[in-house]
């Protein structure tokens, strides 16, 4: 199990995000959200990405591919959805047994042209 702490402020949140994850810690907009399991496994979800790109590499590749997907989309909604952390976590945001199976680096599976 991963170890996160849960920090609730909508003054860190950017506008129409709900949930941010930076780790070890799962920014949330609202105290309530705390009991949204399909949200908070979404962000788990990102933990890991996090953990097995050392960090650091993962917020490059994340902001790298959010840009790239941006050229090619012009659109910032359609381009955040298409980046491959975020296409590996929303599919599989509903699977409360993902993490304990998924391979290492899944999300390149999510990697598209």
């Amino acid at each position: 199990m991963q170890l996160v702490m849960i920090i609730v402020s909508k003054y860190l949140m950017p506008k129409r995000y709900l949930g941010l994850t930076i780790w070890p810690f799962i920014f949330l907009k609202y105290a309530f959200l705390k009991d949204d399991v399909v949200l908070i496994n979404h962000e788990r979800i990102h933990i890991r990405q996090q953990i097995e790109l050392l960090i650091l590499p993962f917020f490059i590749l994340y902001l790298f591919e959010f840009l790239f997907r941006f050229i090619q989309y012009r659109s910032w909604k359609l381009a955040y959805c298409n980046i491959s952390f975020e296409r590996e976590a929303y599919l599989h945001e509903n699977d409360f047994n993902y993490l304990k199976t998924r391979s290492f680096w899944s999300f390149a599976r999510y990697l598209k042209r």
